[in-house]
């Protein structure tokens, strides 16, 4: 696949600046737009994120991150370049962890630091290693202590220069966050309130739970051939009920919908073959079309995706390049949010057995 594949018009004002609270929205107030195929030709559908089980089957299985965010952006300070912003990324040992050096929230790097650079994070020691390949902009670094505590005084959630303002942790947690590490929000999670969670049960919907902590936001594809784009590795954990549960719903012709790529990311990393297995450890697996067909799942709830980014890639694995390119034009028409705090996108392989009016 060709970088310029996953190119599109995105006009920035159409950026969530806030979280739905603050535009007088309950988390399951935002837009969902759905997206299936009937006779081939891609179906585009609006409502509203508190819809979503009108959407769905009776015996389908949402599975979801169970992953917590961090507060993961610290401030550091360098005896030659005075202050900067370390956004933590991925843990990878007691004292080791990948991070994003930024001057500040809304300016990105890079900085002008160098392998064996020494600088401190809240009174702590740490140790620049080296970048990761083919990702400068972000560096293995070394602590001398375990950050727990120094995240608990002084860490804040990761914030982007399109944000408003700064919000507290607790905005940043889903309704299923239960295991502390992602270092972003799982966002796709983000809308799920228990109100909702109750009349999805109601409505014979079920709910499994994998672990997969997200690191710093998806990168910019800059290589020509996108199946070359580098990805960092990440946890992930997929305990031994929700691989049954994944399983007994393909083996009984019931879907499995993930809530959120990382979710993907995961079941697609335990697949064995024929079905999942119960797996952990870190995955850089990178789903895009020429890997082939997807397996685990028929369908995906997730946020708007930037342009030129690997999500994209996994979207168009998942259900095809028009139906996704097609999505996105009516999402841009339509005024849809980007982002953490933006609007929602299920997405069906196979459609309900049949739509509701919103």
């Amino acid at each position: 696949m060709k970088r310029d594949e996953l190119i599109f018009p995105r006009p920035l004002e159409l950026q969530a600046e806030m979280p739905p609270s603050e535009r007088g929205l309950a988390r399951d107030g935002i837009r969902l737009m759905v997206s299936t195929l009937e006779n081939g030709q891609p179906v585009h559908q609006h409502a509203h994120f508190h819809q979503l089980g009108q959407f769905l089957n009776a015996g389908d299985v949402l599975v979801v991150n169970r992953s917590a965010t961090l507060p993961a952006s610290l401030p550091a300070q360098h005896e030659r370049i005075g202050d900067f912003m370390l956004n933590l990324s991925t843990r990878y040992g007691h004292k080791l962890w990948l991070a994003e050096p930024r001057w500040s929230y809304a300016q990105p790097g890079p900085l002008p630091l160098k392998a064996g650079d020494v600088f401190e994070v809240g009174g702590l020691t740490a140790r620049l290693v080296q970048p990761f390949p083919g990702l400068d902009r972000l560096w293995f670094v070394s602590f001398c202590c375990d950050l727990t505590s120094v995240m608990a005084q002084l860490g804040r959630p990761i914030r982007y220069g399109y944000l408003q303002a700064e919000y507290p942790l607790d905005t940043y947690q889903t309704v299923f966050a239960s295991v502390p590490g992602s270092a972003e929000m799982p966002s796709a999670g983000y809308p799920f309130t228990p109100q909702l969670l109750d009349d999805l049960m109601e409505r014979g919907i079920q709910t499994a739970g994998v672990l997969l902590h997200t690191g710093v936001s998806s990168l910019e594809v800059e290589v020509e051939e996108v199946e070359s784009h580098p990805l960092y590795p990440e946890y992930f954990e997929v305990p031994a009920e929700t691989a049954e549960a994944v399983n007994r719903a393909h083996a009984e012709g019931r879907r499995v919908i993930a809530v959120g790529t990382t979710v993907i990311r995961a079941l697609e990393s335990a697949w064995e073959g024929h079905k999942v297995q119960p797996a952990q450890g870190f995955t850089r697996l990178f789903v895009h079309p020429a890997r082939g067909r997807l397996q685990s799942v028929n369908g995906l709830i997730t946020g708007l995706h930037d342009p030129v980014t690997s999500h994209l890639a996994m979207l168009y694995a998942l259900a095809g390049q028009d139906l996704v390119r097609t999505a996105y034009a009516e999402a841009v028409r339509e005024g849809y949010l980007w982002h953490e705090f933006g609007d929602s996108h299920l997405i069906l392989t196979t459609p309900p057995t049949r739509f509701s009016t919103p």
